[in-house]
């Protein structure tokens, strides 16, 4: 592969990584640990024990990423949890 071939690759790996954004979830002193869990299996289709991890890490670090993916896809899923009171964004 010359160097051009490797420089282009390079540029399109770092344009595709450049599209992903995440969902953080930050803490709240309002919302119960079910009310978190259950929203983050509705609107960003966790498991069970993956929502529970989120809402403890939520809870001890004061936020953490919920779901990455592009700006579009995570829009929506963003929507849901501020429509269920819950503190997000998009970054």
């Amino acid at each position: 592969m010359s160097t051009k071939e490797k420089l282009q690759e390079d540029l399109a790996v770092a344009e595709k990584e450049s599209d992903q954004h995440e969902i953080i979830l930050y803490n709240d002193d309002v919302n119960t640990f079910d009310h978190v869990i259950n929203t983050l299996i509705y609107a960003c289709e966790h498991t069970p024990e993956q929502a529970e991890q989120c809402s403890i890490i939520v809870h001890y670090k004061g936020k953490c990423g919920v779901k990455t993916g592009t700006y579009e896809e995570l829009k929506p899923r963003c929507s849901m949890l501020l429509n269920a009171d819950l503190n997000a964004e998009i970054v």
